[in-house]
């Protein structure tokens, strides 16, 4: 006596290709809900953009890698300073600069390692508009020629990197 299957291999194969079609969709479903996985693609703008790092002392104008920083608000929408604080970084590496605050005010009275003074009409008052420059000047040799700089500002109100610069020295 010869017996035969129950199931028949197409009934077997149509039951594979469903199930495999719903595991499929249940792990994209989990995937795209992700909120790092929706947010890491998008590239971080440059809305405060380095335009310039100076290497000269103010008064002699002779070379000391000074590392003045000017940086300008090239973006459209106006920021309040209390919620900003920057990051610089030198060829992939943070710098030891403490910018807790882009508020020149506020700043006097934090704790600024490798930061000396900061100034301009950007961080003069509690916002930033479009168009207005801060000059931050950090320790003395933090940048040198060749270095590549990134500056990151951070809104610290959504602890978010909202603009994203890099320069070459």
């Amino acid at each position: 006596m010869h017996r035969e299957p129950a199931v028949s291999h197409t009934t077997g194969t149509i039951l594979m290709v469903i199930v495999t079609i719903i595991l499929f969709a249940i792990i994209a479903a989990i995937l795209l809900s992700m909120p790092s996985l929706q947010y890491s693609f998008t590239p971080i703008p440059a809305i405060f953009t380095i335009t310039l790092i100076e290497s000269t002392d103010e008064i002699t104008k002779q070379l000391n890698y000074d590392s003045r920083v000017i940086i300008m608000h090239t973006g459209t929408a106006t920021y309040q300073n209390n919620n900003l604080k920057a990051l610089f970084f030198k060829n992939g590496i943070q710098v030891n600069a403490n910018i807790e605050t882009m508020n020149g005010h506020d700043f006097i009275s934090t704790s600024h390692t490798g930061v000396q003074w900061m100034g301009g009409m950007g961080c003069s008052g509690a916002t930033w508009i479009p168009g207005e420059m801060t000059c931050i000047d950090l320790q003395d040799r933090t940048f040198r020629p060749d270095d590549v700089v990134r500056l990151d500002i951070i809104d610290i109100s959504k602890d978010k990197v909202i603009s994203r610069n890099f320069y070459r020295m």
